[in-house]
């Protein structure tokens, strides 16, 4: 008889699983000195950027396609080009996504999508917060139909856990073609500059359909995205600053819909003055200031995150801390345009109430606005759509609400800035408001025009006008006794008086009455 090989000892069996694992994390040596050379991180070396020292436990390790012809049979790296988990920031239990460049490109195929589709099924069914890390070439062209399958599924995906968990997209490289689709499902979109780039169709498909030249950066990089077209809500250099930033926004929201956002202790708000508001805020209508200015003396330690900083600035939208509690702060900006609305201030505000919403965050709306953006621009542009979109996430939202008008309110504007008519709790103003249907002067044009056109001193005549006008229907305590504003208050004590308001209506419900749901403007 034959002698037979002796079975492996346990100890030999880990020794050469350590060894496979250890090739599979490490990758292709070479694929990784490559990208180092260019500056670029790995996909592991991200997720240690991003997640706390020792977390991460990786799912899939050692997943790969299962793909035939076209020379894939001979190429079957470990991972398939993501790198897929669960770990924690600040404790707090995420699950990510990197893609890995070093491998395919890191395009996607059936098996890369499965496991981000896994990552996905999981921080949903366990509450929790999903972030994923975008460098990829795109579909993986050797797996046609399967490719756009995979995507498909992860769009799904998105939709279903919209407003249930905050999913992030962090774009650090490519993410083009159908891939884009995926930022821009997300609560949150970051980009790094000079890197990250995100379009549907790419430079050369642009410069053969159009014969327009363009270069990858100047069609999808992360400046136009963060000033033009308002897909990303963040930009930064470098990537440890970016990562920061993701860290920081978690530490703002719920892990879920079913939670608050974190608290941290009173800071003593309700006894707190704050006198250099009077200085920040001129009291004349027409002077333009910082609306940000306003949110640092209103905010715990001046410290506050804002979201799409760059894109239609002439509304502030920003996420800090008021009295511990985290709040969502709306505001028009007089620095930008004299503050007014137009359609893309209406998106970007709109999408951020909802957000809010969906995440039980409070909502304080600064108003300061001498109405829409007038023009056959904006009107052909589809501005009372938009202008509707505002009014409509106001209107829905059941968080507590709190408008504090600082100045001028004008027309329409002032109904959509969450005005008292449409459904905000408490309404405050400070003695400097003005609630009109326009201004003082051009309603006297209005209403006195003929008088006007036959007054032998006409400038006389419009100034006693205006200030008839104004004695009668703007001065500051107008609103408030006909019941639509709840308290006319010093600029000074706006903090204290909103750290009790929203301590009074901690415990507010507004479910909605029960409907398939509701149908938004376009």
């Amino acid at each position: 008889m034959g002698t037979e090989d002796p079975p492996p000892t346990m100890a030999a069996l880990g020794e050469r699983d350590a060894a496979l694992r250890d090739r599979a994390v490490t990758g292709d040596p070479a694929a990784v000195r490559r990208r180092h050379a260019r500056g670029r991180p790995t996909a592991r070396e991200r997720l240690a950027l991003l997640l706390d020292d020792s977390s991460f436990t990786e799912i899939d390790l050692y997943r790969t396609h299962r793909a035939q012809g076209l020379g894939m049979e001979a190429r079957r790296p470990h991972t398939d080009g993501v790198v897929t988990g669960s770990g924690t920031v600040d404790g707090r239990r995420v699950y990510v996504y990197a893609q890995d460049a070093t491998i395919f490109g890191g395009s996607l195929g059936e098996a890369h999508a499965a496991k981000i589709h896994k990552v996905m099924d999981l921080a949903l069914s366990t509450g929790s917060p999903v972030i994923g890390l975008h460098d990829s070439a795109g579909a993986r062209i050797q797996e046609g139909i399967l490719a756009l399958d995979g995507y498909g599924g992860i769009f799904h995906r998105h939709v279903r856990a919209s407003g249930i968990i905050p999913q992030i997209s962090v774009v650090l490289g490519p993410c083009a073609g159908g891939a884009a689709y995926s930022p821009a499902l997300t609560d949150v979109t970051f980009m790094v500059r000079d890197s990250a780039q995100m379009y549907l169709t790419g430079p050369d498909v642009v410069a053969a359909v159009g014969g327009e030249r363009v270069t990858h950066q100047e069609l999808g990089g992360a400046e136009v995205h963060g000033r033009r077209s308002g897909v990303a809500t963040f930009v930064y250099d470098d990537e440890a600053e970016c990562f920061d930033d993701v860290r920081y926004l978690l530490s703002l929201l719920p892990s879920n819909n079913l939670e608050h956002p974190p608290a941290l202790p009173s800071a003593g708000a309700a006894e707190q003055t704050r006198p250099r508001l009077a200085e920040v805020v001129p009291v004349e209508p027409h002077k333009p200031y910082d609306i940000r200015a306003v949110v640092a003396e209103l905010a715990d330690d001046g410290d506050f995150l804002e979201l799409h900083a760059q894109w239609a600035a002439n509304v502030v939208c920003v996420l800090g801390r008021l009295d511990g509690q985290v709040v969502g702060f709306v505001g028009n900006q007089p620095a930008v345009l004299a503050g007014v609305l137009d359609l893309d201030a209406a998106q970007k505000a709109a999408r951020f109430v909802r957000f809010c919403d969906a995440f039980n965050i409070p909502l304080v709306t600064l108003v300061d606005v001498p109405g829409f953006l007038p023009g056959t621009e904006q009107e052909s542009s589809g501005v009372i759509r938009h202008g509707a979109k505002l009014l409509y996430a106001y209107c829905e939202a059941t968080v507590p609400r709190v408008q504090v008008i600082l100045r001028k309110a004008y027309g329409g504007a002032y109904i959509v800035m969450d005005s008292r008519s449409i459904g905000t709790d408490v309404s405050l103003a400070w003695p400097t408001n003005e609630i009109a249907v326009m201004g003082a002067e051009p309603a006297v044009e209005v209403i006195h025009r003929r008088e006007l056109a036959e007054a032998d001193d006409p400038e006389a005549l419009r100034a006693a006008l205006v200030r008839e006008y104004t004695a009668h229907l703007m001065h500051p305590y107008y609103a408030a006794e006909h019941g639509l504003v709840d308290d006319v208050i010093v600029p000074e004590r706006t903090r204290a008086v909103l750290a009790r308001t929203l301590a009074m209506l901690k415990d507010k419900r507004g479910p909605h009455p029960q409907r398939k749901h509701g149908n938004p403007p376009l």
